[in-house]
């Protein structure tokens, strides 16, 4: 009995190990900058995308006052090879956005990383994010707090794929001025959701960048958008912007 009770064990470990390990597409994220003033922040997300096992890299650049994309901008690039090495796709990225903004400016103007959850952080709170927004101690600065919360839409029309695959979800970024007795400020609010975000079921705050001139002057909340992919949950990051 023992010694089939073991054979047992040693087989199921053998299928248990021969199983595919499915798993979605988690784009990596890559802060790009601030221009100088602070007007412009931009950031990369970038991977293999699931599926076709296509690289791609994609950059965002975005007006922090208007919370808007500039003109001719997010810049998309996918190898529609299998063979292609991620770095090429962001390489060719890299090449396009410098006639929106040079990456040596970029570069230079950083920012300070205030917080970050990655998408595999299980602790942190999802929907809540409270940071000294730069690097002094004592704190000079008022914290800033952002609180996200997810919207449930129904069926939406034209988009009947994403409406075939579950509840689509869009949201509302709320910010705690805490200068103001815990007054809120709505940020960001999903009227419909943009083709371009595909079909997401979720969402949760990943992190709060920041950027200083002669004060603290400037906040991205980035955002990570989990979505209905073909392996897996997928992946993508968007970010929301304002001047202090």
């Amino acid at each position: 009995m023992r010694l089939a009770a073991l054979i047992a064990i040693l087989v199921l470990g053998q299928t248990a190990n021969s199983l595919p390990a499915l798993a979605g597409d988690a784009a990596a994220l890559e802060i790009l900058g601030f221009s100088r003033d602070g007007s412009v922040f931009a950031f990369e997300e970038y991977g293999v995308q699931d599926g076709s096992g296509f690289p791609y890299a994609n950059r965002y650049y975005i007006d922090t006052a208007k919370d808007e994309f500039l003109k001719g901008t997010p810049i998309r690039v996918r190898l529609d090879d299998e063979g292609a090495d991620v770095e090429a796709a962001r390489r060719q990225a890299e090449e396009r956005g410098e006639a929106i903004l040079a990456q040596a400016e970029l570069a230079a103007n950083r920012g300070f990383t205030a917080g970050f959850n990655a998408v595999t952080e299980l602790s942190a709170d999802p929907y809540r994010i409270v940071v000294n927004p730069r690097p002094v101690f004592p704190p000079i600065d008022d914290p800033l707090e952002f609180r996200l919360e997810e919207i449930p839409f129904g069926n939406l029309p034209g988009m009947e794929t994403c409406n075939s695959q579950g509840e689509t979800k869009g949201f509302r970024l709320l910010r705690i001025e805490t200068r103001d007795q815990g007054r809120t400020r709505l940020l960001h609010e999903d009227k419909t959701i943009p083709k371009s975000r595909g079909c997401p079921n979720g969402y949760r705050i990943g992190g709060v960048q920041t950027f200083s001139t002669d004060g603290l002057s400037t906040f991205a909340v980035l955002i990570a958008v989990r979505q209905y992919g073909f392996e897996g949950p997928d992946f993508r990051w968007m970010a929301v912007t304002g001047r202090l």
